[in-house]
């Protein structure tokens, strides 16, 4: 299983599976990360977190955690 995660900068990754419930992933799925969405990787913090991602044309910065909960192709 990878995970956002797990994606190197400069990777494009598409969503699989969002893991996690309740008010975090309704919160993830609300940024517009839902499966099947692909997720372009711009920028990984020197300490990994945050992370700096495209998704849907915008740019977005996800906390080390919430990246983990995303699993990817």
């Amino acid at each position: 299983m990878s995970t956002l995660r797990d994606a190197k900068v400069g990777d494009t990754v598409t969503v699989k599976k969002l893991s996690g419930a309740g008010a975090v992933k309704r919160r993830i799925m609300d940024m517009g990360i839902t499966k099947g969405v692909d997720i372009y990787v711009r920028k990984v913090a020197p300490l990994g977190d945050p992370v700096e991602v495209t998704v849907r044309g915008y740019e977005l910065s996800l906390r080390k955690a919430d990246a983990e909960m995303i699993e990817t192709v």
